[in-house]
């Protein structure tokens, strides 16, 4: 008797996962086997580029292109916008008898010339200095993107300055990869575990949060279309609060939302994970699996975009901001960190018996030591207008840094303070109680949603990054820090260890080390309630830095200490680290001056004429009422409080244009003033339309409320 063996075919992801990526695999099989080794030293040991070699590399990239339907190339970089940029040129060129020819050169490769002068350069460049160049990253795959019949080939790259500044996110954060690596190597040398290693790497697996709105709401809301967020809306009778929307079976139109976004994800190779409903209605989450920090800060930018194109073909609209909504959650970037040597060992596995595990238990104190000692720059470098509505509230971690380690490392941490650590808690199993069900393993540590920096079995959360930020930023700052705590208890051990570096001797010295530095460091470990007035109190007491806006938290970026971390490692010059510091300060200003503008002419255009035709229609009401002799006290009194809120709204009005006057040739003291005196402002404002909203009739209404925008899908 035989059986027929059914193969299944292919699936259609199968075939269309990084289809559209120029990766290693691809330039193995298409490239001469000396030029691809040749390509493989520069991409993994940093190698210098052989121009022929580039010449090659272009003509198959060129040819690999064309062959799927590609016109035009482009340097796809990361200015200091937050954004991606790209120049078009096109492949085609004339032959000079009448036809064209594909043209792509190892030079076009390499290095472009975008204008530099209308991006934002914080002072490294003056408007007439225009000059800046693109530059290749090779350890970055080149993808297609396809917009309808157009295919473009898009080239990673760097942007720099005629004068060599960085002029982007990307270029700082590969320095702080070198800066890391470097240290961490001379820790692995120590413990004799660098067999076969050739560099320590950071791996990133970065969470989007996103709301989903309908796009003809969406452009119904002067705020969305220009602000990305609502700056008015009354609360609607059913929010969050029942928590019905998280992990809710997704909606049908939403569904096919994701399927589409997650095969162009797919087909540039972005390893999309993991979605579902998120806590408040109208949000979601999306997730890839932890690739390198440079192409996994590429991948997200790719992400955002992505997400953003693809929900417009299903008449949705996604929204990115932190905060679009008030009174439910707003949406957050959570960046799980790590680092891992390039043979694929994560030197934040604890292992089983973690205790024992003295490499693990120095880069675990690395990290307290750095995340304690520049928690000012971390909060620093997530501080943005949108950010502000969001740390703090809901499921967003307080503006105060903390690390939470979980009862099994704190435990640990707690006897290394001591002396020898002895135990490793152990994980016990869950019994359900019911025989069908299998008995589950236990972490070792809950975890901790009020937690900014919250380690989570072999990597460190950052939870406190905004939903709309690259998260190269924050990247480079946790590589450099980090760098910098590795380079000293490296200097240390190998001081203490000697030349002859025995085992006894380095097992003693680095006990001595960590139990110095969990004295000294353990004031930023908290494992209980971040969003309690207790731990507000707690944290004072201890010393923590505790900024609440963005305008406490910008100074930062420009001290001395924050200046001589980034110029040692080489991660970024004095300069380079100030023009940080006054972008931020300006973009930050020019949003809170938008949504001001934003909001004086919603409120002065729509809402308060459509109050005062509400007004109207009740005011003739009562007097046609009055008119036919039957008294109506009541309605006397309801016209009477509804013309007060007229009122009110017509004064917060006037408050909110004057105080747009307001400028300064300062930005930092016109952020100052924003603080103190534009965001109250707008606050009242906001009161006053929210306030009218409960009471205009709703076909009077002129904007999309609540209700429906986060409701109707």
């Amino acid at each position: 008797m035989s059986f027929d063996v059914l193969v299944p075919e292919p699936s259609r992801l199968e075939t269309v996962y990084g289809a559209d990526t120029f990766s290693r695999e691809v330039m193995q099989r298409r490239l001469p086997k000396a030029v691809f080794k040749s390509l493989l030293r520069t991409m993994d040991h940093g190698e210098p580029l052989d121009p022929p070699v580039a010449d090659i590399v272009a003509a198959s990239m060129k040819d690999w292109a064309v062959e799927r339907g590609a016109t035009h190339f482009t340097h796809w970089f990361q200015p200091l916008t937050g954004l991606t940029a790209e120049k078009h040129d096109s492949l085609i060129s004339p032959d000079g008898t009448g036809g064209v020819i594909y043209n792509f050169s190892g030079t076009d490769l390499v290095q472009g010339e975008p204008d530099a002068s209308s991006f934002p350069s914080g002072g490294l460049r003056a408007t007439f200095e225009a000059r800046g160049y693109t530059a290749w990253d090779p350890t970055s795959p080149a993808f297609l993107i396809r917009s309808g019949r157009a295919v473009v080939l898009c080239i990673p790259t760097g942007f720099v300055s005629w004068t060599g500044e960085a002029l982007d996110t990307k270029i700082p954060l590969l320095r702080s990869m070198e800066a890391l690596s470097k240290q961490a190597m001379r820790i692995l040398r120590l413990f004799g575990t660098d067999a076969g290693v050739s560099r320590v790497l950071t791996t990133v697996g970065p969470e989007q949060e996103y709301f989903l709105v309908d796009k003809a709401l969406y452009y119904r809301r002067p705020d969305l279309v220009t602000c990305e967020r609502t700056l008015v809306g009354a609360r609607p009778p059913k929010g969050q609060q029942l928590e019905d929307h998280y992990f809710g079976a997704i909606p049908p139109r939403v569904l096919a939302f994701m399927n589409e976004a997650e095969e162009e994800l797919y087909r540039v190779g972005v390893p999309v994970k993991t979605r579902h409903n998120e806590v408040a209605p109208g949000q979601y989450e999306i997730a890839p699996l932890f690739e390198i920090s440079h192409v996994a800060s590429d991948h997200q930018m790719l992400l955002m975009e992505t997400l953003r194109r693809v929900a417009d073909r299903h008449g949705l609209k996604a929204i990115l901001h932190e905060k679009p909504f008030a009174g439910v959650n707003g949406s957050g970037k959570h960046n799980n960190w790590s680092m891992a040597t390039d043979t694929g060992v994560n030197l934040l596995d604890p292992q089983d018996e973690t205790h024992t595990n003295l490499q693990f238990l120095v880069f675990l104190c690395a990290v307290v030591r750095a995340v304690d000692i520049h928690a000012d720059l971390l909060r620093a470098c997530v501080a943005s207008a949108g950010n502000d509505h969001r740390l703090g509230a809901n499921e967003a971690p307080p503006a105060i840094i903390s690390i939470f380690l979980g009862e099994m490392l704190t435990d640990i941490l707690m006897q290394v303070e001591k002396g020898l650590p002895k135990r490793t808690l152990k994980r016990d199993l869950l019994d359900l109680g019911a025989r069908s069900m299998p008995q589950l393993p236990r972490h070792s540590g809950d975890r901790n949603r009020t937690s900014p920096f919250a380690f989570t079995g072999n990597k460190f959360e950052f939870r406190a990054v905004g939903s709309t930020h690259s998260i190269a930023w924050p990247n480079t700052i946790l590589n450099t820090i980090v760098a910098e705590s590795l380079d000293m208890i490296a200097t240390e051990l190998e001081r203490a260890v000697g030349a002859a570096r025995s085992p006894a001797k380095l097992e003693s010295a680095a006990l001595a080390m960590l139990q110095k530095i969990v004295k000294e460091h353990k004031r930023v470990c908290f494992d209980g309630d971040g969003y309690s007035e207790e731990w507000h109190v707690e944290a004072e007491k201890r010393g923590l830095p505790h900024m609440r806006t963005s305008v406490d938290a910008f100074p930062v970026l420009k001290s001395k200490k924050t200046v001589d971390v980034f110029k040692k490692y080489g991660v970024l010059a004095k300069s380079e680290v100030e023009s940080r510091y006054h972008i931020a300060v300006e973009k930050w200003v020019k949003q809170l001056t938008i949504e001001g503008e934003t909001l004086a002419t919603i409120a002065r255009t729509m809402i308060i004429p459509a109050a005062m035709r509400h007004q109207k229609l009740v005011a003739e009401t009562v007097t046609a009422t009055e008119g036919a002799g039957v008294d109506c006290p009541e309605s006397v009194a309801a016209l009477e409080r509804f013309s007060g809120f007229v009122g009110q709204a017509r004064t917060a009005v006037l408050a909110l244009e004057a105080e747009l006057l307001h400028e300064s040739a300062d930005p930092w003291k016109h952020a100052q003033r924003i603080q103190g005196h534009l965001i109250p402002a707008m606050q009242e404002m906001r009161a006053a339309c929210d306030t009218l909203e409960l009471y205009v009739a709703a076909d009077l209404w002129p904007l999309p409320t609540y209700r429906e925008l986060l409701f109707l899908q």
